[in-house]
């Protein structure tokens, strides 16, 4: 590889280092578009097949992290396009977390949480994995969906207001049988 030294004195991995460090990132943001994870899968394989190809137009480790959530995000939404699936509840029961099994990862209610997100609109779906999920600034997830700064923190707050009125919907009976079980 051609990559010895790097402006910012950063040294890119091995092709294989970047598939071990980012897999798990990648993986994990197609699955929380696409909600199959066949498909997430195979978006993942694609993405990094793309790496591959585009190997020497890296920079740096920050450029290949953000080139890889930029195209796992774009893939994801082509994805769900060729499925003409749009605004459909996308939900697959996950069974496990990258080797996670669920009652591991979190709570009944994490995962009623996440099944409400995955019905949410793809745009604002997008929006709130990048900033919850990769914990990325507004500026950031901008940048990554190639989208103005303006539209992203429009989705993201139109995204948890619809989340907010759907949890509030969907979880009563989460709350009621909390509240019989502590005795509240």
């Amino acid at each position: 590889m051609a990559h010895d030294w790097q402006p910012d004195s950063e040294r890119i991995p091995s092709f294989e280092g970047l598939v071990d460090q980012h897999q798990s990132m990648v993986f994990s943001l197609a699955w929380r578009m696409t909600g199959d994870r066949g498909l997430a899968e195979e978006i993942a394989q694609d993405v990094f097949m793309e790496l591959d190809r585009n190997l020497g137009r890296i920079e740096s480790p920050a450029h290949c992290c953000f080139w890889l959530r930029r195209v796992a995000m774009s893939r994801s939404a082509d994805a769900l396009r060729r499925r003409k699936v749009r605004g459909v509840d996308l939900w697959v029961e996950i069974e496990d977390g990258h080797g996670a099994r669920t009652e591991e990862r979190g709570s009944p209610l994490g995962a009623r949480l996440e099944q409400l997100l995955a019905t949410l609109p793809e745009p604002q779906r997008a929006a709130l994995v990048l900033r919850y999920q990769e914990d990325l600034s507004p500026e950031e997830i901008a940048a990554t969906l190639d989208a103005p700064l303006a539209t992203v923190k429009s989705h993201l707050q139109r995204g948890l207001k619809l989340l907010r009125a759907k949890a509030a919907s969907h979880l009563k009976e989460y709350v009621r049988v909390k509240e019989q079980t502590s005795g509240v």
